[in-house]
């Protein structure tokens, strides 16, 4: 960090996190540092938070903290009403499943893609018997499907294909990515 190279401190940084050994105490507030130089704010807001909270008014770092605290709230008052990026500050990038649309078109699921389903009244059979007053069953046309035992899909009314939500977006068009966001509109321009 003294020779400002934040990129090999936030390495370090992490390497010590993975390792599992006890951290020194002033590392999350070095650490929020690094990551307000690399421009990861939530990530710095979330580990000086930690910092405060374990070392309180005692710590080594407390008035760095304190400072700190102040050059985050513009950043992530930007994060939080910015509508190009998520509340951690990583740009949405379009959905590469729907292309942005939010819904596809995929085969029926409740037909299969077949465009019809079988007739529940008469189990797909297209008769319905009924037993008359002298115990005997009689065969009749089922009416709800003409004695054909299908119907026609009422999902997808015949098409084989259905428009629902995008299940890799949840249907929002929208992905997060790991480019950290200026919350500029990106300029098409060629």
């Amino acid at each position: 960090m003294e020779r400002k190279d934040y990129t090999t401190a936030n390495g370090i940084f992490r390497n010590l996190i993975d390792s599992g050994f006890p951290l020194p105490e002033e590392m999350p507030y070095l650490f929020a540092e690094t990551l307000f130089e690399l421009g990861q704010y939530d990530n710095s807001s979330n580990f000086l938070n930690k910092y405060l909270e374990l070392s309180g008014f005692t710590g080594d770092h407390y008035d760095g903290a304190k400072e700190l605290q102040k050059k985050l709230e513009i950043p992530l008052t930007s994060i939080q009403i910015c509508q190009l990026c998520d509340r951690r500050g990583y740009r949405y990038r379009e959905c590469f499943t729907c292309d942005g649309n939010k819904q596809i078109e995929q085969d029926c699921n409740y037909c299969k893609a077949k465009g019809v389903v079988g007739c529940s009244r008469c189990a797909g059979t297209g008769m319905i018997t009924r037993i008359n007053i002298f115990n005997i069953p009689e065969f009749y046309e089922c009416e709800r499907c003409s004695g054909n035992g299908r119907l026609t899909c009422p999902v997808c009314n015949g098409y084989k294909k259905e428009v629902s939500a995008c299940n890799t977006c949840s249907g929002s068009g929208k992905l997060a990515s790991e480019l950290l966001c200026d919350h500029k509109e990106e300029s098409h321009d060629h």
